[in-house]
């Protein structure tokens, strides 16, 4: 019976130079049930990006019928683009048993959180994602770490410096808004955090009644 439980949507979120990507690599990798969602958007491809593997790139006409029809888990236009989690294609790989990793910023994370809960209050009985999904979030030990890690870069002009500080004071105020909080000040630990996250979502029995 075990086989045709619902997977589990793990959403991370964190401000620029936490190290989201270094600790879910790892993960993603050793893992064969474990996918990355793939967003959409629809700015071009750049140099070496593959449409379906990094992004699915899309033209603004369908993407913002997308968005009317309601096709999109969440969406945002960033600099003149659109980008956006397909609702159909998290579902898909949920409903089959696999789990689904999802990097997002905190203001897609928090109107993903708001459309499942209401989507739940109105059909109760019914499985979603509201079900499914666990909210993570990484942070770097300390502010002044953070702000080390992003000059260390040099890729950061004075003014870009300071705009991604404080979208991630501002990021970082809201993590108590999570499930899990990850703290990035120790690689392997973090890394151990997250799979030890998912193993105990995995584990829940609150799956188990959608079999």
């Amino acid at each position: 019976m075990f086989e045709n439980k619902p997977g589990v949507l793990i959403l991370m979120s964190g401000p620029s130079g936490a190290g989201k990507s270094t600790i879910c690599t790892p993960l993603l990798e050793a893992e064969d049930k474990l996918n990355f969602s793939v967003s959409c958007t629809t700015r071009s491809p750049r140099d070496g990006e593959i449409d379906g593997t990094h992004y699915h790139f899309i033209d603004k006409a369908t993407f913002e019928e997308k968005i009317k029809i309601g096709d999109f888990l969440e969406w945002a236009e960033v600099h003149g683009n659109y980008y956006g989690t397909l609702k159909s294609e998290v579902e898909e790989k949920i409903l089959a048993g696999n789990d689904v990793l999802l990097d997002i910023d905190v203001q897609g994370a928090m109107q993903i959180k708001r459309m499942l809960s209401e989507q739940k209050e109105k059909e109760p009985s019914k499985f979603s994602l509201f079900d499914s999904i666990i909210y993570v979030f990484v942070t770097p030990p300390s502010f002044e770490e953070l702000k080390q890690r992003l000059e260390s870069r040099g890729t950061e002009t004075a003014e870009s410096l300071q705009k991604r500080l404080a979208n991630a004071q501002a990021e970082m105020d809201q993590q108590l808004d999570y499930d899990f909080l990850i703290v990035n000040d120790d690689l392997e630990k973090a890394k151990a955090d997250l799979k030890s996250i998912l193993n105990a979502a995995r584990c829940r029995t609150s799956l188990l009644k959608f079999i």
